[in-house]
């Protein structure tokens, strides 16, 4: 089985077999193969694509390249989530937590930042003394007391697909849906939890920047999950603008607590508590309503708050900046961005808001770059929101004043002020499962944010009633 049929046969169009996909993946892997055969193969894929088959064996061939965890101590409530990355989302910090209150448990490694998008063990990382690197024991451990765990990437979890990423880098192959699918799933699948769900972003500040890329990949991802065996769905949420209002690693644990806590912004608790539903559904806790009803009821009653700081706790983190944001990382310097005239916040391109969070500290331009946690955007306003001029835009912050300039430039090119107001678009485009695939656009269950306001009526209701049955007033306060 030579390397050079291989490229021909794909070149031509033709499948590659599984055991051929095996042998290339191990010889690649190990060094028999050169990285200039490979990178042939990878721009052949890139132009002929591949079979759901051809995909299905790439993604197994990678993530049994290296160590595979084993979760089956856990049983079937161990439930992962992936996001393809974006700017200002902070969800894994808020969707981990609500999904092991109610029930699952969460064994996640994640990664870091790099280029505009953020990384969750960045975020975990301006917790001060946060450990992101536990040994297997330490690892389960904290599972086992907490409910969850995050942690960053072990480097012996899929190697070959740190080995591929890093030729696809520099080979023009990134874009691939057969190979980014595959790169994502070899390492959910090598993680070992039971459910994966996966939260595929599109927009501005999104790898996939349409609607039907997104849904491409959220199939392919989908089918390869289930073929091998794992529960799986897709969420195609927005990625058009920021998540929230915070952009920058501390400023967004900040914001995951105020939503932990009840509060925090409409469409962070909304997307939120939607993909903490959809992983519930997916370990079996009932249908999407009842989870959904759990969801909240994990921020209604703090027990989601809770979890969190006990695996804050767990890892070595000051649990006590979760109620004090002062303790985490503080900017020295900040500057305020004026709007230039009155009308509608009609487009904010997030990727060059990223950019502009990166110029000021807050991400990496290499893999090697160091990283301000403090560093960071808070949005004052968001598409749609009307503005007067001189009124503010954003706060940006640094601890390197001559970041600022260029960062409050870049962050201007990112925002247009029209006089009429942009059409609404939706937090959430899509939900795909290996029978099923739901629009938006069609009749739902209510969303995540009516829940949520559901369950905390429900609660006050209790209250009041049982004021009531032992004589107490019921005027409202």
């Amino acid at each position: 089985m030579r390397m050079y049929d291989l490229i021909t046969k794909k070149k031509r169009g033709e499948p590659l077999a599984a055991e051929e996909i095996r042998a290339m993946i191990e010889g690649f892997t190990t060094g028999r193969i050169p990285d200039y055969q490979m990178a042939a193969m990878l721009m052949a894929i890139c132009f002929r694509s591949m079979t759901e088959e051809e995909m299905r064996a790439l993604t197994l061939a990678m993530a049994a390249s290296g160590d595979e965890v084993d979760l089956s101590a856990f049983g079937a409530s161990t439930v992962d989530k992936h996001s393809t990355g974006g700017v200002g989302d902070k969800t894994t910090l808020i969707v981990c937590p609500i999904v092991a209150a109610a029930g699952g448990r969460i064994a996640k490694m994640s990664g870091r930042g790099l280029g505009h998008t953020g990384g969750t063990v960045d975020k975990l990382e301006a917790i001060p003394g946060f450990q992101t690197t536990l040994s297997r024991e330490d690892f389960f451990a904290v599972i086992e007391k907490t409910g969850l765990s995050l942690i960053g990437q072990s480097g012996e979890l899929a190697p070959a697909d740190k080995k591929l990423y890093a030729l696809r880098d520099v080979t023009a192959t990134v874009d691939s849906i057969p190979l980014i699918a595959a790169s994502i799933m070899s390492k959910k699948l090598a993680a070992g939890s039971a459910a994966i769900l996966l939260d595929v972003k599109t927009g501005s500040g999104a790898f996939m920047k349409t609607l039907d890329d997104a849904l491409a990949l959220a199939r392919a991802m989908v089918a390869i999950g289930e073929s091998a065996g794992r529960k799986t769905a897709a969420v195609i949420t927005d990625m058009d603008a920021p998540l929230g209002f915070a952009v920058g690693n501390a400023l967004e644990v900040a914001e995951a607590v105020d939503v932990l806590q009840g509060r925090g912004p409409a469409d962070l608790r909304e997307v939120s508590l939607a993909l903490a539903a959809d992983m519930l559904r997916l370990i079996g806790r009932g249908d999407f309503a009842k989870c959904q009803r759990l969801a909240a009821n994990a921020v209604a009653d703090g027990s989601a708050f809770r979890a969190f700081a006990a695996m804050v706790e767990a890892q070595g983190g000051d649990a006590a900046c979760l109620t004090d944001p002062l303790r985490l990382p503080q900017a020295d310097f900040r500057r305020e961005i004026l709007a230039e005239r009155d009308g509608y916040i009609t487009r904010m391109d997030a990727e060059r808001i990223g950019q502009a969070a990166c110029m000021l500290g807050a991400g990496r331009e290499t893999k090697d770059s160091d990283i301000d946690h403090a560093a960071g955007i808070r949005l004052m306003k968001k598409t749609g929101d009307a503005i007067k001029a001189h009124e503010p835009l954003a706060l940006l912050y640094t601890n390197d004043e001559s970041r600022l300039a260029p960062a409050a430039a870049c962050y201007r090119r990112a925002v247009a002020i029209s006089a009429k107001p942009p059409e609404k678009r939706p937090l959430i485009f899509a939900r795909v499962t290996k029978d099923s695939f739901q629009s938006a656009e069609k009749p739902h269950e209510p969303t995540a944010k009516e829940a949520l306001s559901a369950a905390l009526f429900e609660e006050v209701a209790a209250a009041m009633s049982h004021r009531t049955q032992e004589g107490g007033s019921t005027d409202g306060r």
